[in-house]
């Protein structure tokens, strides 16, 4: 541990059941918040022009956001040896926020509307402050207190909503919106996360040149990989947009926007278990991991079996009372959708667990041969499903995905329970 790293090591940790529902809890209210900030653009503006260029924003900034995240996340929360200090994981994160940004500005510039652009760009620095935010939550679930992590994402998306809200609908201004959210977020970001983070590590800006050289080189599969994840997802829609125009990527948006919550949810099922499969990995202890492997499985599947039936039964009435403007027209989508972000959520999984048991190589390969199979499908989907091949194109790309990554991650824990036994033999021998 470095010198002025840690603060204070008497606040009491929380139950890792406490930890889940608090995580849990604020996770869905600022999904469900974000959700609806997509229902408000277009009940507030008169059409789908406003939630087309909103989902624009958002579609070419999920491009560009694994470089902001750098998969850093899930590298600060299981760094147990404390390598780099919370200074500078943020710090890096500065780096790669600004990073993304500069590719987000050239992509926008390339491929859309100059009348998009300045949306679009407002709309990266929103997120790069939620990237920068997650800096101090990875720090507060490395000391096991996620309540923290609950209340801050509670705030973001209840102050987001509401400045949304109020501000879209006092100007009919994306950019004007966009500005008041920003400042909503450093408000958030200061008063209440700083605060909590410090208490368990000094904030001190700066991180070498070497090792900023080491995180971008040592992490890079896993950040390409991110790329070509979250471009198998964008492309089709960015596809869909050229060919049939903003209202249609509008409308699909706007149905596909609580089938999203969904996806993200089926995350909290596994995210709160990552430490845990690492944990077992190092160990060899292939039986809990597998134990664990099944749960989440089941917990997924059970998560769509759920939520099909709810779709079934209230989804054409749900989308009337959301967003009317004949929205009903296109419930059609929303069982596909159901289908494609749950085989996407497990995929996610499959993610990181490659990530848990340091198979970064299988990361990039099951990302890389998702993002082909997006490619190769999206055009013959689109033009023969129409709004239905996005998401035919997505269930394609994810079951690509998932297969690659599972043989990876079966040979990685092959691997690695030979590599324990081999250190056990060694370790028993020298004790002789």
């Amino acid at each position: 541990m470095k010198e002025g790293d840690c603060v204070d090591e008497e606040i009491a940790p929380l139950s890792i059941q406490k930890n889940m529902l608090w995580n849990s809890a604020g996770s869905i209210i600022n999904l469900a918040a974000q959700w609806l900030i997509t229902v408000l653009v277009v009940r507030i503006s008169s059409g789908y022009d406003a939630a087309g260029l909103y989902s624009l924003a958002v579609t070419v900034y999920g491009v560009f956001a694994p470089v902001a995240q750098y998969r850093m996340y899930t590298y600060q929360i299981s760094d147990t040896k404390r390598e780099n200090t919370l200074g500078e994981y943020f710090t890096f994160r500065i780096i790669t926020d600004v990073i993304a940004f500069v590719g987000c500005f050239g992509y926008a510039l390339a491929t859309c509307p100059s009348s998009a652009v300045s949306t679009i760009l407002l709309y990266g620095v929103y997120k790069s402050l939620i990237m920068l935010i997650d800096v101090f939550h990875a720090c507060d679930q490395r000391h096991q207190r996620m309540d923290y992590i609950g209340i801050s994402l509670t705030l973001q998306g209840v102050l987001s909503l509401g400045l949304f809200g109020l501000v879209f609908a006092a100007t009919g201004n994306l950019e004007a919106t966009l500005v008041a959210m920003c400042l909503g977020l450093v408000a958030v970001g200061v008063l209440y996360d700083l605060r909590r983070a410090t208490q368990f590590e000094k904030l001190s800006l700066g991180i070498t040149i070497a090792k900023t050289k080491y995180l971008l080189w040592h992490c890079l599969p896993i950040v390409l990989g991110a790329l070509a994840c979250s471009a198998a997802a964008s492309v089709p829609r960015q596809f869909l947009f050229t060919d049939m125009g903003e209202v249609a990527l509008g409308v699909y948006a706007s149905v596909a926007a609580p089938v999203a919550v969904i996806q993200n949810g089926a995350s909290y099922i596994y995210y709160p278990l990552i430490g845990y499969f690492a944990d077992y990995y190092v160990e060899g202890n292939l039986k809990r991991i597998f134990a664990l492997l099944a749960k989440v499985t089941a917990g997924i599947t059970l998560l769509g079996v759920v939520c099909a039936v709810l779709i079934e039964l209230f989804g054409v009435q749900v989308l009337d009372l959301l967003f009317a403007n004949n929205i009903v027209e296109y419930a059609y989508l929303l069982m596909p959708m159901i289908i494609s972000a749950l085989i996407a959520a497990y995929m996610w999984f499959l993610n990181d667990l490659l990530i848990a048991v340091r198979d970064f190589k299988g990361n990039f390969f099951g990302n890389a041969a998702s993002l082909v199979a997006a490619l190769c499908c999206m055009v013959p989907f689109i033009m023969t499903w129409d709004l239905n091949g996005v998401t035919f194109t997505a269930i394609a790309s994810s079951v690509v995905g998932i297969v690659v990554m599972a043989i990876s991650f079966f040979l990685s824990l092959r691997k690695g329970a030979r590599a324990v036994k081999v250190t056990s033999e060694v370790n028993e021998k020298d004790s002789l």
